[in-house]
């Protein structure tokens, strides 16, 4: 297997990226997704061939899943995946598991000949992604916790409590990122937050305001 990028020394400045709407690839996080279109499918086989890196990123308009037009307009801020596993589902079907690795800035897109989209990015304004704790310290833990178990109770979804406990704080942040059931504007904010305590402050504020929200309060 094609060893992981520890920094961004390690990552080219072309990739190739798969737009899709509601995704989100944080740092120190895992995303499966199911492979099956042929333009995807040639994605899958080049990344497979070369360095096993692809970039996840939002178009503005939500309303398509992933939009065919080249000229879909694009956030500006994608996150840098990993390939770290795949199968054959079924024929022509392929279920892959993306490892965040760092978040990207788009420069400008490359015209090519590859059904799927490639782009030129800049990861410098990222490269404490690769420090799974840098920020972490600023954070108030047990907060953060209660926070999340509230608002788990509240939508009727549930954490793995037990394996929380010994999980790295940044960890934790991004993994409760990932598993809140939030839109694409809202989990666009959260990969864009500048830190991991921003990120971790972002989350509280979106769980509060929609537990306000229902039961007719305002948070202040």
């Amino acid at each position: 297997m094609i060893k992981k990028p520890t920094s961004i020394k390690d990552l080219d400045e072309i990739i190739a990226i798969l737009p899709l709407s509601g995704a989100l690839l944080l740092p120190q996080t895992q995303r499966p997704l199911m492979i099956f279109e042929p333009r995807y499918l040639s994605l899958l086989e080049d990344i497979i061939a070369n360095e096993r890196l692809v970039g996840i990123i939002q178009p503005i308009d939500n309303k398509e899943e992933s939009p065919l037009a080249r000229n879909t307009v694009l956030h500006n801020i994608g996150g840098l995946g990993y390939l770290r596993a795949f199968e054959e589902y079924e024929e022509g079907k392929y279920l892959v598991v993306l490892e965040g690795l760092c978040r990207f800035e788009m420069i400008n897109e490359i015209e090519t000949t590859t059904p799927y989209r490639q782009t030129k990015v800049n990861y410098l304004p990222y490269e404490k992604d690769f420090d799974p704790e840098f920020g972490a310290d600023q954070i108030d833990r047990t907060q953060f916790l209660a926070s999340m178990n509230e608002y788990s109770k509240f939508a009727n979804f549930s954490f793995d409590w037990e394996g929380i406990k010994t999980m790295p704080t940044s960890m934790l942040i991004n993994m409760c990122c990932v598993l809140a059931p939030y839109g694409a504007k809202e989990k666009q904010a959260l990969l864009e937050a500048d830190s991991i305590y921003q990120r971790a402050q972002t989350l509280i504020a979106l769980s509060e305001m929609e537990i306000g929200a229902a039961s007719g309060s305002t948070i202040q």
